[in-house]
Order: structure tokens, then sequence, then C-alpha cells
């Protein structure tokens, strides 16, 4: 694989598509069915690949950073999203039932140690699983750390990125009342939650275009709506979480609990300009952690399609191979 930088896309330096060997639909039996699929070598390295959002759902482009004849790829659209059902509901939807999902995939697909392969959300989600379940996570593959801090929300939320893309910002405030403003979150999941379906769509898609214009580095502007059924199930799912704040007994959990996982070796790809998950905390995550290298990517954001970011986790993959 040619892994020159340059004027490349980000699918230039991933492997060719692929096709899933097993999809299956996974009764959690609480109501919700969770979608599974398994590409590469069956008799691979496990990786468990965990999506962003939450409630971005996988892609199959999530399949190409793995070469396909070393590693056995497990990809799963978490609760409520993607090809999961019920779509877009938040009922038993917590962190503690997602990482529960993961212990229950693993079981069912008979494996014992996975690597943990997460971006944003994902990230959180990967690092919240090995905190709670340390002996099944063979090695982090990280990309745009989020940690679920309230720092973090304030800064996306509270109009630290806003101050970088002023008109985008007032474009995601103008719906919103000024006496509203002071908790953007709460104000959001109001409209979010209303029951009309027309209003949590309206705003569904404000919510996700203003973190889907500032994901890339090379975003000039809003990126126009997203799908009416996405926007909804993305909106609702990650607003849910974040108003609950991620459903962790306490803020900076995930460092708190950092030691628990001090053993695991640890490569974070971040984006030197990611302004949804500034590089902050990615820094904060590694600092003392002898097992964790940080890897900052030049000239990109946040967005895993951004062609410095495919390239840095490929050659992450390429190397743990």
């Amino acid at each position: 694989m040619d892994q020159r930088s340059g004027q490349k896309r980000a699918s230039d330096f991933l492997y060719p598509p692929v096709e899933p060997f097993d999809q299956r639909m996974m009764d959690m039996g609480d109501g919700h069915q969770v979608y599974v699929e398994q590409c590469g070598n069956p008799d691979g390295v496990p990786v468990i690949v965990f999506h962003g959002g939450p409630g971005g759902g996988c892609s199959p482009l999530m399949r190409r950073y793995f070469d396909p004849r070393h590693y056995r790829v497990v990809l799963f659209d978490q609760r409520g999203c993607g090809r999961s059902m019920p779509r877009a509901s938040v009922i038993r939807n917590t962190t503690w039932d997602l990482v529960a999902d993961v212990e229950r995939i693993r079981e069912a697909l008979g494996i014992e140690r996975y690597i943990a392969f997460g971006g944003s959300w994902g990230a959180t989600l990967a690092l919240i699983t090995a905190i709670t379940h340390p002996d099944r996570v063979s090695h982090l593959v990280l990309r745009g750390v989020f940690l679920m801090t309230r720092r973090e929300l304030n800064w996306f939320y509270g109009g630290g990125a806003g101050a970088f893309f002023p008109e985008l910002w007032q474009r995601f405030i103008d719906p919103i009342p000024e006496e509203e403003r002071g908790d953007l979150i709460a104000a959001y999941h109001r409209r979010l939650f209303s029951g009309d379906r027309t209003t949590e769509i309206r705003y569904a898609r404000i919510w996700s275009g203003w973190e889907n214009a500032l994901a890339s580095i090379s975003s000039d502007g809003w990126m126009g709506e997203s799908p009416a059924d996405y926007a909804h199930a993305f909106a609702r799912l990650e607003n849910h979480y974040f108003i609950n704040g991620g459903f962790l007994d306490q803020d900076g959990w995930i460092v708190q609990n950092r030691a628990r996982i001090a053993h695991i070796d640890t490569d974070i790809i971040q984006g030197r300009y990611d302004m949804v998950c500034p590089p902050q905390s990615a820094w904060s995550l590694a600092e003392g952690w002898t097992k964790a290298r940080v890897h900052f990517v030049p000239l990109a954001g946040h967005a895993l399609s951004e062609p410095g970011i495919s390239e840095a986790l490929v050659r992450v993959m390429d190397r743990l191979r």
C-alpha cells in the first residue's frame, strides 16, 4: 500500500472494499436488536470497531482500515442507530447497556481478546469497555479522543468552538430563544424529545449540522441537511448521552479509572486542529501512561475521512499486524 501523503483522498490509504462473511441481528433481551457484522479473515486477529456519535452507526468504509488477510473485523451499530432497532430509541440505552452489548457480542462470536478500535465517542466507549473488562482488550487504537467531560461539552456547546466559527455558531443558536442559550444541550433536548416528529427532525438536522460543519479541517461552512432518519437518530442519541453526562458516576471518570488499563498498549491518532474533540483530551489521557503513544496529525481535524487521519490509522494497524 502506498502510504505517501500529498493531495490524496482518505480512501487512497485504505484497503479495497470488502464484504462481510457474517451479518446478524442480535436480540439483547430487553427490546433492542443490535446489528453485527464480521469481515476479513474468520481466523484472524479480532478487532472490534466502536463507531462515533453516539448514534453515528457503522459504514462500509470502516471495514477498510484493516488488512483483510490478517484481521477478523467486527462492526456493530450501537443501540438505536444504524441498522439496529428500535431506531432512535433512548429507552434502556445507556453507556452501560452498550458495554454489556459488547460483551454479549464477544461471547457470541467466541472471541477471547480483541483490539478495540474507536474514534470520537467510539474512543470513549472503547475506553470505558476496556476499563470495565481490562482482561478482554489486547490493544487500544483511538482517534479524536473524547473523555465525556463537562469541559469538553462546554467547549463544543458553550461557545468555545463557536469562537472560531462565529457564523456557523450563530446558525446553531439562532433557533433557540436567548433566555435558553445558557444551556444549549438542555434547550435542544426539549425540542429533540418534544413528541412532534416534524419539530424533532428540524432541530436534529441543526444539531447534526453544527458537528458535521466542524468535523473536517477542509470544511468551509454548513454541509447541507442530513437525511431525516439519520439526523433524528444521531441527534437524539447524542443529546441523550450528553445531557446525562455519559451515564458516568462522576466528571473525569475515564482518567480517574485509567489505572485499570495501564497495562494495555494504546495508540492515539489525534488531529492537531480537531475542533470537535481538541487535542488536550488526548494529551491528558496519555500523560503519565507509559503504554500510550499519541500521534498528532498535522493539518488534520476530527473526521475519520481525513487523509492524514486515515493514513495514520492504517499505519498503526499495519504495524500491529
